[in-house]
C-alpha cells in the first residue's frame, strides 16, 4: 500500500469535530489517509478533539505547513479565505467547508490559486452526497420547474450567516448543476424574525433555458424539512432529503383501457454517513489527482447565485 495521505482539520468545533472524526476512521478502514492533527483558534477546543482522536493540537494552523498534505477548512466563514489561500499557497489540499468564501472576488482568488498549483479545491455542500440525491441524481435530464423547501429550527451557531447562505445555498448548489443555463431573470423576498439578518427567503429563478426554480428557506421552523420537488417531461419526482424517500411520477407510453395514465414508483434509501463520503471523494480525488465532484468552481456558482438573492432582499 501507497504511503497514507497527511490530514488536518482546521477549525474543529462542530462540524469540524466530525470531519476529524471522519478521517481518523478511514485510516481504520481504508489506510490511505491519516489524521495527524487538529488547529483551532481556541487552543482548549483544539487540545480537547486531539485529545479525543490521539492527534497532535496547533491553535495557529500555519505550524501545520510541511507536515499534512489536505486539510478541511471549517473556520469560521470570514476566515475561509485567508485559511484556504493560506493552505493552498502552502501546496496543501483543501476541502473548504460551505459557503466556499464570503465574497465571489475570493472565490476566484482560491479557484485561481488551485488551479496554479494543480491543487484539488473542494467545497462542501454535503447534500449533493445525500443517498437520496445520489439514487435520483443521473436519472434528472431536462428539469422544467423544481420547488425546494428548507427549513430548520433556530440554532444560534449559524447566524454568522443569513439563511439564504446557512440554506438555501444547498438547493442553489444541487440545482445549477442540473440546469446548466444562464440566469435569465430573479425575484426574491425575506424577513428578519430572530437576528439581524435574513431568517426567511423566498427566490423566484428563471433560466434561460426556460426552467423555474422557486425556492424558500426557513431556520425559524419547528421542525426539520428538506425537500424538493423536481418535474421534467413525462415525469416529476419528489426528494426529501431528512428521510432519504423518493417518489417518481411518470406518464404511461400505451394505456391499456382503465388504466391511469401514469405510473408512481416509492422508495426510501437506506442510511447513509454523507459527511464520510464527501470526504471519501476529497482523498481519492487528492490520491487520483482528478477533478472534485464539488469543484471551487461549482462553490463559486452557488455563491454568486446566494448573493444575487441577499442583493435583492436588501433593497
Amino acid at each position: 500500500m501507497s504511503t497514507p495521505l497527511r490530514a488536518a482539520v482546521i477549525g474543529v468545533g462542530y462540524l469540524g469535530r466530525f470531519h476529524a472524526q471522519k478521517y481518523a476512521a478511514l485510516r481504520e478502514t481504508h489506510g490511505d489517509v491519516e489524521l495527524v492533527a487538529v488547529a483551532d483558534a481556541h487552543p482548549e477546543t483544539a487540545r480537547r478533539v486531539a485529545g479525543e482522536l490521539g492527534v497532535q493540537a496547533v491553535a495557529d494552523y500555519r505550524e501545520l505547513f510541511g507536515q499534512v498534505d489536505l486539510v478541511s477548512v471549517a473556520s469560521t466563514t470570514e476566515s475561509h479565505h485567508a485559511v484556504a489561500h493560506d493552505c493552498l499557497a502552502a501546496g496543501l489540499h483543501v476541502l473548504v467547508e460551505k459557503p466556499i468564501t464570503v465574497t465571489v472576488a475570493q472565490a476566484d482568488e482560491l479557484i485561481a490559486l488551485a488551479t496554479e498549483k494543480k491543487l484539488v479545491l473542494q467545497v462542501g455542500h454535503l447534500e449533493r452526497f445525500n443517498p437520496a440525491w445520489l439514487a435520483v441524481r443521473d436519472r434528472i435530464l431536462k428539469p422544467v420547474f423544481i420547488e425546494a423547501h428548507r427549513m430548520a429550527p433556530f440554532k444560534p451557531r449559524g447566524i454568522d450567516v443569513s439563511v439564504i447562505l446557512d440554506l438555501m445555498i444547498h438547493d442553489l448548489d444541487l440545482i445549477l448543476p442540473l440546469v446548466k443555463s444562464p440566469v435569465a431573470d430573479l425575484r426574491a423576498s425575506g424577513v428578519s424574525v430572530l437576528t439581524d439578518g435574513v431568517d426567511i427567503a423566498n427566490a423566484r429563478v428563471e433560466f434561460a433555458s426556460g426552467c423555474v426554480a422557486n425556492l424558500t428557506a426557513s431556520r425559524t421552523s419547528t421542525s426539520a424539512l428538506r425537500r424538493m420537488r423536481i418535474f421534467q417531461y413525462h415525469e416529476y419526482m419528489s426528494i426529501d432529503f431528512g428521510e432519504r424517500k423518493i417518489g417518481i411520477t411518470r406518464k404511461r407510453d400505451a394505456l391499456m383501457e382503465g388504466e391511469p395514465p401514469i405510473d408512481t414508483e416509492t422508495f426510501q434509501q437506506p442510511p447513509g454517513d454523507a459527511l464520510m463520503t464527501e470526504i471519501r471523494a476529497f482523498v481519492d480525488a487528492v490520491r487520483e489527482g482528478t477533478q472534485a465532484v464539488v469543484s471551487g468552481r461549482d462553490g463559486r456558482e452557488a455563491l454568486a447565485l446566494a448573493l444575487d438573492i441577499e442583493k435583492l432582499i436588501s433593497k
